[in-house]
């Protein structure tokens, strides 16, 4: 979260308003149970989005502003290694954090080369991701 400030100059008076902006989170996320968990952890700390496929998540980096992409790997129409892959062509500095249950060295080495920043292994834990998340885009 950050805060927006503004200030107000009424009859002499200054007055300062502030409000806060939540970071905004792509989940791209193809199974109904696993997204649902994602909302879980993080309801009240980012707002968040969900693309079903990798075809839809690039679509919604295009047109959106987010802060990171949380990106399944294996997913229908397009995969999440595919999908990193033309995200980072475009925004190379847009985190994305790896979501898989495949969570052998070989899986998470796939994932860095396609873009990926991170990697976090199903099912994921909330106090881990919540960190990871932080340490890319702050709480």
């Amino acid at each position: 979260m950050y805060y927006i400030c503004n200030k107000l100059t009424n009859y002499g008076l200054k007055l300062y308003y502030c409000h806060y902006i939540m970071k905004r989170i792509l989940i791209t996320e193809d199974n109904d149970s696993n997204y649902l968990l994602m909302t879980y952890v993080l309801k009240g700390h980012y707002e968040y989005e969900r693309a079903r496929h990798g075809k839809e998540a690039v679509e919604e980096v295009e047109n959106g502003s987010y802060d990171m992409v949380l990106m399944d790997l294996r997913m229908p129409i397009m995969d999440g290694l595919q999908a990193s892959r033309l995200i980072k062509e475009k925004h190379p500095n847009l985190p994305i954090i790896a979501l898989t249950a495949n969570a052998f060295d070989n899986d998470r080495q796939r994932a860095l080369e396609a873009g990926c920043d991170e990697f976090l292994a199903k099912p994921v834990s909330h106090d881990d991701c919540l960190a990871m998340i932080a340490k890319f885009i702050g709480e």
